[in-house]
């Protein structure tokens, strides 16, 4: 989406857009020579779902949709987005324009899960590389587990109880605009007035009131620590608790980090642990908890061995009514994670239900 915003409608069919062209030509009645126009007609049935008022008005002009605009530039379309929520070019990219595309995306997510249900012959489900979610069986010695796969970005991720949020030793968190699941995590709780702008970083503030309540020192703890605060704005889709697991050791003097998988088995463990004991006293009860792909990010961990050390661990949880989720970006990593651990892919309509939280009854996911 940031590509199609960036060099606009007149250029899509000299762009790189698997996802979305992939999306468009699925379509019944389709044509699939034309698939620029189609991933067009795909982007203005997206846009036309957001519901009026300047959240549709700010997508239509952001990407060119509006009357006129087909043609802009990418600067102008910004600027003129950035009239409609009454804030300068550069706060509209650093803030709102962000929000507005991924709107687009998940109306695009939902357009693609619903039009492969009415395709004859799609047997009920979406290609494997657009579904947000995949629930996967995973039989290891005789028994079998359950685990709901999301794929997607961590601040999607609804009802889910406890999100695991990798940290490092001396648990502190990156810097908003970050990419890592901890900066998505920090930016997603924050606390936010009607323009946008930041006013309350809670889980900053959260995560230094744990440290100074537990009495930890202002060096690093091992690997393997588990912190847990309030979610913050997080709170709004469901999620009541985040584990900040300690995983990533700073290398002094330079940008790298040391990690081992057994720092990140001990994490998922004392994840699973603080979370019995927590459970017990929460109504309802804390039931769900959604990993990501410990220490394989700046961490340097390759896929495998991240899975490979906090698989065992979350296989061998005895919590009768524990549901496990797992969080990756992209479809490709997921692929690489279900082969590692030998995964069947079940189909969706057999997925969990919510676990809680404000949106009772939604899907988490």
């Amino acid at each position: 989406m940031k590509l199609v915003r960036s060099e606009g409608l007149v250029r899509i069919r000299d762009l790189d857009l698997p996802l979305l062209r992939g999306m468009a030509v699925s379509a019944p009645g389709a044509v699939v020579e034309a698939w620029p126009v189609e991933v067009e007609k795909l982007l203005r049935e997206a846009v036309s779902r957001l519901g009026g008022g300047d959240l549709q008005e700010a997508a239509e002009l952001t990407l060119g949709l509006a009357p006129g605009m087909r043609d802009s530039v990418a600067a102008e379309r910004r600027k003129r987005a950035a009239r409609v929520y009454s804030l300068s070019t550069e706060r509209f990219r650093k803030s709102q324009e962000g929000t507005v595309l991924a709107q687009v995306v998940e109306q695009l997510c939902w357009i693609a899960g619903a039009g492969a249900r009415d395709v004859p012959g799609a047997g009920g489900t979406v290609p494997a590389p657009y579904r947000q979610h995949r629930e996967l069986r995973i039989d290891r010695q005789g028994r079998a587990r359950r685990v709901l796969l999301h794929i997607h970005p961590v601040e999607w991720l609804r009802c889910v109880d406890v999100v695991v949020s990798p940290s490092n030793t001396h648990f502190e968190l990156p810097p908003v605009y970050k990419s890592s699941v901890a900066a998505s995590l920090r930016r997603a709780a924050a606390g936010r007035d009607a323009t946008g702008e930041v006013v309350a970083d809670h889980l900053a503030d959260a995560l230094a009131a744990a440290r100074h309540e537990r009495g930890l020192p202002a060096g690093p703890v091992p690997p393997g620590a588990v912190l847990a605060t309030a979610p913050g704005a997080l709170a709004r889709r469901g999620v009541r608790r985040i584990y900040h697991a300690a995983v990533t050791a700073p290398r002094p003097g330079t940008n790298d980090y040391d990690t081992t998988p057994q720092g990140v088995a001990d994490a998922a463990a004392r994840v699973l642990e603080l979370m019995s004991r927590e459970g017990a006293a929460c109504t309802p009860p804390l039931r769900s908890v959604c990993f990501p792909l410990l220490g394989a990010g700046r961490g340097g961990l390759p896929v495998e061995a991240s899975v490979g050390a906090m698989w065992p661990v979350l296989d061998a949880d005895g919590g009768p009514d524990r549901e496990v989720h797992l969080i990756v970006r992209r479809p490709d990593t997921a692929d690489q994670l279900a082969r590692f651990l030998g995964a069947e892919q079940l189909p969706p309509d057999g997925a969990a239900a919510c676990s809680g939280g404000p949106a009772e009854g939604e899907r988490p996911w």
